[in-house]
């Protein structure tokens, strides 16, 4: 009789729910389409695709009826300085109809554009226009690539931090024009005379002294 304590070995342990969809999706997939793959925290199907690919792939994710990924959650950007495709451009989808969820990313810099997918999930637009406000990342094919987040006259990409932290332009509302207008950054400060003089190096005695001149005074 089996112990009921005892645990299977690995290769005969059932997959979770997650990595069941993992596999299904790569196996669906071409050969050389994903780069990587993963559980993330164990839990969180993940794969990396060639940008090149990333619009078929994603349009196979909505359409295919075993994965129905009907909504685009999310689309955000990460920056690695370091690589020289520093951009992960990062795509959440969740299916409704068999609720599961999965993270598409692929990578680019600030020239290469990524394709946009607003043609498969239209809220994407918005997505995209944060993207490319914050990150300067490219979408090939968006016709509404504005800011969002940012001014219209903002100049670089905020989440890059390769501009002034002040800023180059400053915007008020000047009453006398009646109007908004766009002024370089004044950062103004009244005169102030700063004393460099350490308190300890202003100090002649230190609290406690006295009672070694009195030990001198009675040794003497």
């Amino acid at each position: 009789m089996a112990d009921e304590n005892q645990t299977l070995p690995a290769e005969l342990t059932p997959p979770t729910p997650q990595q069941a969809l993992l596999n299904a999706v790569l196996s669906t997939l071409p050969d050389g389409v994903v780069t990587e793959s993963k559980l993330a925290r164990g839990v969180e199907p993940e794969i990396r695709v060639r940008r090149e690919a990333l619009h078929a792939v994603l349009q196979l994710l909505r359409d295919k009826p075993d994965f129905g990924f009907e909504q685009c959650m999310d689309i955000c950007g990460m920056d690695w300085p370091q690589r020289a495709e520093r951009f992960d451009v990062v795509y959440n989808l969740l299916s409704l109809t068999h609720n599961h969820r999965i993270r598409v990313i692929t990578q680019t810099d600030a020239v290469q554009p990524v394709p946009t997918v607003s043609d498969l999930w239209p809220t994407a637009t918005w997505f995209e226009r944060e993207a490319w406000d914050m990150y300067g990342v490219v979408f090939e094919g968006q016709s509404d690539l504005r800011r969002i987040l940012t001014d219209y006259g903002f100049q670089g990409h905020p989440l890059r931090k390769d501009f002034p932290l002040t800023g180059y332009v400053e915007v008020r509302y000047d009453p006398e024009r009646q109007a908004v207008v766009y002024e370089p950054v004044k950062l103004q400060q009244d005169f102030r005379n700063f004393d460099f003089l350490s308190p300890w190096e202003g100090m002649t005695t230190l609290p406690g002294d006295e009672k070694v001149h009195l030990n001198r005074i009675t040794r003497e």
